[in-house]
């Protein structure tokens, strides 16, 4: 199995092609990605149907494939044959340019709500508009820099991320005097799956993992277990999440989304009760003293849109004074042009993700496979009556209220005393 989502190949032949997100932690296929948005005939799988359908996802990523895509596109219209195909006009760089920036615009429509896509292909649409030259080489010359280079800050600013990450929760429990092992809470998928590679909030849950368990601290505390929800309705935690954490050997358990609460309660108040029989069919019973998510949108007062679900955890966090919520991201989820969470326009999914729900076909305890390709076997079933209302957001707001720290690759923030963010 692999934790690398995102394979770029720029010589000696341009390709890209992405971990196929809906068959893991079932098996790792790649999908080749041929164009920016599908063209009948002419195209087999864009980064339109890579994003829109969910092959890939996590708001980082999601830029990446994005930008590659692009990269593809113009590799096959400059320097293939295919220019009329894509409705392009390579004699003139005035209409070549508006075609180029129509596809673009089609390209960020497929997630809305994540805005690393948008400021990606935003500063992509920069280097088009700016660009003089007749020359088309050297525009995907320019493109082609940009992307790869992209995609290195993003790995970077994971490990920043992580770092800070890191120091917030070291400096939080130093000032506290605590002592003993804690456990975090985190949602969706944010790890290598998610990103470039190492992840955001499941970053910073890899650094606590590497230089804050129990027998690598320097301090009276040390990191004892993760709680990653299952995150309905595509199950990313579950899937995802659950993969990673298991691939590198962080102790967690797995918990669906309406259990938090429960579980919080539980471990953080060590209730004398009927209830400590369930706590004693945990691994770990150390209280929950951070919830840590990602983001894909944060904006000016630093109201932040992330899978749905986020939202209810950062009130639950709010009923206990010792739970710090943060979120997690890179500067290029911020959106320095919308002021509250209020002006977020959220992404609605399709309802077939809510009534149904794909897995692996097992045959015993093993996934059961096909016997002519030897692919795990998929099955799709109907969890919901027939032709019934859906409501299916993909994103929530969690107002920057309830957020204790925003952690970035620059440094961590927290709120002054009026209670506000400074981005």
């Amino acid at each position: 199995m692999s934790l690398q989502a995102i394979k770029f190949h720029s010589s000696p032949e341009v390709s890209l092609s992405i971990l196929n997100q809906l068959q893991v932690p079932y098996q790792s296929k790649y999908l080749d990605v041929d164009s920016i948005a599908p063209i009948p005939e002419f195209t087999q799988f864009s980064g339109y149907d890579a994003i829109k359908g969910m092959y890939t996802r996590g708001a980082p990523a999601i830029m990446l494939v994005g930008c590659f895509s692009i990269v593809v596109e113009l590799n096959r219209v400059i320097n293939g044959v295919d220019s009329k195909k894509f409705g392009y006009d390579i004699t003139s760089i005035t209409q070549f340019k508006i075609r180029l920036l129509q596809r673009i615009d089609e390209l960020i429509s497929s997630r809305p709500t994540a805005v690393n896509l948008t400021n990606g292909c935003n500063e992509i649409k920069k280097i088009i508009n700016s660009f003089q030259n007749e020359d088309l080489k050297q525009l995907y010359k320019k493109i082609l820099d940009f992307s790869e280079n992209l995609y290195k800050e993003d790995y970077q600013s994971n490990i920043d991320i992580g770092n800070h990450g890191l120091k917030y929760i070291i400096d939080i429990l130093s000032k506290e005097n605590y002592n003993g092992p804690f456990s975090v809470m985190t949602i969706c998928n944010t790890g290598s799956l998610a990103t470039s590679g190492h992840g955001t909030a499941l970053g910073i849950i890899r650094h606590l993992n590497q230089f804050l368990s129990k027998d690598k601290s320097k301090y009276n505390f040390y990191f004892d277990h993760a709680y990653p929800c299952e995150t309905r309705p595509y199950n990313q935690g579950s899937r995802l999440t659950a993969y990673e954490l298991q691939y590198e050997n962080i102790p967690f358990t797995l918990i669906t989304d309406n259990m938090a609460s429960f579980l919080i309660d539980n471990l953080n108040r060590k209730k004398n009760h009927t209830n400590q029989n369930i706590l004693s069919t945990l691994s770990s019973n150390s209280p929950i003293r951070f919830i840590i998510v990602g983001s894909d949108r944060i904006v000016q007062n630093g109201d932040l849109a992330n899978k749905i679900g986020t939202f209810q955890l950062s009130l639950i966090a709010k009923q206990y004074n010792e739970i710090k919520f943060i979120g997690a991201a890179p500067t290029t989820t911020i959106d320095y042009s919308t002021k509250s969470g209020e002006d977020i326009k959220i992404e609605e999914r399709p309802k077939d993700e809510l009534t149904m729900v794909l897995g692996a076909k097992m045959n015993g305890n093993v996934f059961a496979t096909d016997s002519t390709t030897g692919d795990v076997v998929l099955e799709r079933v109907r969890m919901a009556p027939l032709n019934i209302q859906v409501w299916n957001p993909s994103f929530d707001v969690t107002p920057h209220a309830n957020i204790d720290c925003i952690v970035t690759e620059k440094d961590y923030l927290v709120k002054d005393d009026a209670g506000n963010f400074h981005l």
